[in-house]
């Protein structure tokens, strides 16, 4: 449960049902004692499987322990209904309530078809999924790829990320002041992300004019070659690798723009999150999420994914366009509110309950 988009989608959506009186349980199965990055409801009950298995090896015997631990747990707890988030964790979730009549929905939050998982994670989801009783992607376009990467899943349906209530509040309302402008990106240090690119084509920008700086928020493994790129563009004083923060909402709310360079994506949360909140993006046409998210030249703007040159003007637009900025982000607030806000995916949450034989679950 920490700074990820999937941990940010499953505090969301634990503090939701909680505060509308559901009884829930959160149990990060692969943390040691770390907390949680987002905040949770008082009435969601947090369970650390770390904790429930103590020391058991490493390897096979360290998984088997959690899966024996889970499965202890989930016939304690005698849920209605199990949800599990990324592929590891479905598995283990599938393997641990087998026998107990308890429907599990798997849900996916990357593109499956192209996220570069290893032969053994594709060759595993091929063989367990069939056992879910529903298996839930974040878009349309992954449908087709993904039945065909794991025939024989019961059902699949398209589940959206949703966006928590607070982020439409007023306080976060974008209120870029004077100064600097500011281009944010977010996200892991990681070749999915390619901010390498991002990098090279923000140097291009500053270059031009002195007004405006690139952040870009995030940790992982990338850090040191993207400061030597950094270093190497003598862009040191310009482009900025500030680490992790919590007050996120709050830096996307002071900036001018919000950037997405990623090889691919599931739905890229802070993208959403940018959108929300009226910034305006430039995003990389990447399987999958821009496209489904953003309408070019309405609410953002899209470039063919990995192209350096149209990045490079994409945001030359965004820091030298002031009445362009304003409509984008007016439109884009609220294109996500009325898609992707609480009151919108809830009620698809409650549906798919139904469509696994889910009655006790309550509704308000």
């Amino acid at each position: 449960m920490g700074t990820g988009g999937a941990e940010r989608v499953a505090a969301t959506l634990v503090n939701a049902w909680a505060e509308r009186g559901d009884e829930v349980t959160l149990v990060p199965t692969y943390s040691e004692y770390c907390p949680v990055f987002y905040t949770l409801c008082e009435r969601v009950r947090l369970v650390y499987l770390a904790r429930l298995v103590g020391r058991s090896g490493r390897g096979p015997l360290q998984y088997i322990s959690r899966v024996i631990a889970l499965r202890r747990l989930i016939s304690n707890t005698a849920p209605d209904v199990l949800i599990s988030f990324m592929p590891n964790v479905s598995i283990m979730t599938i393997v641990a309530s087998r026998g107990l009549g308890i429907p599990v929905i798997a849900c996916e939050h990357n593109n499956p078809s192209v996220d570069g998982r290893s032969w053994l994670w594709a060759f595993l989801c091929r063989i367990f999924y069939r056992e879910a009783r529903l298996v839930t992607v974040l878009t349309e376009s992954v449908v087709a790829p993904f039945r065909k990467m794991v025939p024989g899943v019961k059902c699949i349906e398209v589940m959206p990320n949703p966006l928590p209530n607070e982020l439409f509040e007023g306080e976060f309302i974008r209120q870029e002041t004077g100064g600097r402008k500011k281009v944010l990106a977010v996200g892991r240090l990681t070749a999915q992300k390619q901010f390498d690119v991002l990098i090279d084509a923000f140097a291009s920008v500053a270059k031009e004019r002195d007004d405006v700086d690139l952040w870009i928020w995030g940790e992982g493994s990338d850090r040191a070659s993207l400061q030597a790129q950094i270093a190497q563009l003598r862009m040191g004083n310009r482009i900025f690798l500030p680490g992790t923060t919590e007050a996120l909402w709050s830096e996307l709310a002071r900036a001018r723009a919000f950037a997405l360079s990623s090889r691919f994506e599931g739905l890229p949360m802070a993208l959403m999150e940018s959108l929300a909140l009226g910034v305006p993006c430039v995003a990389f046409d990447c399987p999958s999420g821009p496209r489904e998210l953003v309408r070019d030249g309405r609410d953002g703007l899209l470039v063919p994914a990995g192209d350096r040159a149209a990045l490079t003007d994409a945001l030359r637009r965004l820091v030298s366009d002031d009445v362009l900025c304003q409509e984008m982000g007016r439109r884009a607030a609220n294109s996500m509110r009325e898609r992707y806000g609480l009151e919108a995916i809830l009620p698809r949450w409650d549906r798919l309950f139904d469509h696994v034989g889910v009655g006790t679950v309550s509704r308000s």
